[in-house]
């Protein structure tokens, strides 16, 4: 292993302890459970595909299903005097929603504070990231469907960390190699657009 200068983040710790010990299934140290995950997920791309489905069809389908077989159920149970279907009565509770409210209170706060530090031309290196992240984002959604990003997300999920964790040494040392050039690079940028900026730089 190399040294904490030469990892992303300068971080001693494995991907293993980062993520959590209970990402057995995504480094595939349970082979036949990731396998199992693997073949599904692009077997049940390879059915929306085939026969057109997208996932509020199938969503509306399972749901119509399992109502059907729970209403016929229960009728059944009340005429031939057997127990109903055990299901719990799911409410959500006071505390509850004012969690979820407070949740998104401050996350859109920080959304708008972000976007006004950029209108305002405060922070030239965030809107670049920003820039950056949105224009990724409009790439990806021309080039495939929300279905299609959600199966290809489960794919990545189930590959990438096993995949970086057999060979973490090579990528750290290319990822820090290329982040210390785009530094370099932005750095110069900022001189350039940002004149400014150099004596505080020097």
């Amino acid at each position: 292993m190399g040294s904490s200068s030469d990892k992303l983040f300068n971080r001693e710790r494995t991907i293993h302890e980062i993520l959590g010990g209970n990402i057995d299934v995504m480094l595939w140290r349970k082979k036949n459970v990731s396998v199992g995950i693997v073949t599904v997920t692009i077997a049940s791309w390879m059915v929306f595909e085939a026969f057109a489905y997208t996932i509020f069809t199938l969503l509306s389908s399972v749901l119509l299903l399992l109502l059907s077989i729970l209403f016929l159920w229960s009728k059944s149970a009340s005429i031939l005097n057997r127990p109903s279907p055990p299901l719990l009565e799911f409410q959500i509770s006071e505390a509850m929603a004012e969690e979820a409210s407070i949740w998104l209170r401050i996350h859109v706060n920080r959304l708008l504070q972000v976007s006004y530090d950029i209108a305002m031309g405060r922070d030239s290196e965030l809107y670049i990231k920003v820039a950056i992240s949105l224009f990724l984002i409009s790439l990806i959604g021309s080039l495939m469907d929300f279905q299609t990003l959600c199966h290809t997300s489960v794919l990545v999920v189930m590959t990438v960390p096993a995949f970086y964790e057999r060979y973490e040494d090579y990528i750290d040392g290319s990822i820090v190699f290329i982040c210390n050039k785009a530094k370099e690079l932005y750095l110069r940028f900022e001189i350039l657009a940002f004149p400014e900026n150099k004596k505080k730089l020097s």
